[in-house]
């Protein structure tokens, strides 16, 4: 029973890695852009939650909320200083910028805070439930279930509303929908504070399941939620959830098979593999390069 408790343990991996690559896959699908600020946003998310926690004496719910309302605002921010400029700009240039952010968002925390890591308090209750012989703990399942209610409310938001409309109309064609009278630009400032809300979640619930906290912490998870985005299909949103969620269960299958030292490289050799074999990924629609 000891795969039971393995696959819980890679579920819950997976779907923090599902909640990042949300955040990519939202705004590639959009503008076309890989925002690599976004394993960062998620980072500032776990220390806007610790903060909360340990300085303010808040519950975890209080938390959760207050460090996805200040990741939407970092998100929007974001995109209104450093991108809005490039929509008309070079891919490589776009890249470069999101790479220059990225780093300064993580060298100004460390300019303010130092580069010592943080131990996450203890919020959530960690008892263990036996389930057909194999031990899982309550704070794995509660992870769970908190991603799995901010995926159906970001497929509700997406699907049912009015934003989520016009998000998917700039998607399928931008100068259309501003023809229809949709305001593009809120469309995007919309998707960026939608994907990083949902970065500062996992931020938040990465340091409740791991304890351990950095200012450079954003940086390898943010490049597995890319390749789970990948897996997935880039610009999918239920492939940016199966992605994370087949990633995580990968990493956690290597680590028990007792190759532990080589779970990061899995994540790459996916992507490798996903590149060469199917590289629209699961999900993704083979588009044509308009030239």
């Amino acid at each position: 029973m000891e795969w039971l408790q393995q696959l819980v343990n890679g579920i819950s991996l997976g779907s923090i890695y599902a909640l990042i690559a949300l955040g990519y896959t939202m705004v590639y699908g959009i503008i076309k852009l890989i925002n690599f600020a976004h394993g960062d946003v998620f980072m500032l998310g776990a220390f806007i939650g610790f903060y909360a926690i340990a300085r303010w004496d808040m519950g975890f719910f209080p938390a959760l909320i207050i460090s996805m309302v200040v990741c939407a605002i970092i998100g929007v921010i974001i995109e209104r200083v450093a991108y809005k400029r490039l929509r008309n700009a070079t891919r490589i240039a776009a890249l470069i910028t999101a790479i220059g952010v990225s780093l300064l968002i993580e060298y100004t925390v460390i300019f303010f805070r130092g580069a010592s890591p943080e131990a996450y308090p203890g919020v959530l209750p960690n008892k263990s439930i036996s389930i057909l012989g194999a031990n899982i703990s309550t704070q794995s399942i509660f992870i769970l279930g908190v991603t799995i209610v901010l995926m159906i409310l970001l497929q509700f938001i997406v699907h049912k509303t009015k934003i989520g409309k016009a998000m998917r109309a700039v998607s399928h064609d931008a100068d259309a929908a501003r023809l229809m009278g949709i305001n593009v630009d809120n469309t995007i400032s919309a998707t960026f504070a939608i994907g990083s809300a949902l970065a500062g979640a996992a931020g938040v619930i990465f340091g409740v399941y791991y304890t351990k906290i950095d200012p450079l912490m954003g940086v390898l998870p943010g490049l597995k939620a890319f390749v789970a985005a990948v897996l997935g299909g880039i610009g999918s949103i239920p492939g940016a959830m199966v992605g994370g969620l087949v990633l995580g269960v990968v990493e956690t299958v290597v680590s028990a098979l007792g190759y532990s030292l080589w779970r990061d490289a899995a994540a790459f050799v996916i992507l490798i593999l996903i590149l060469i074999l199917k590289p629209s990924g699961i999900f993704g629609k083979n588009a044509r390069e308009k030239v």
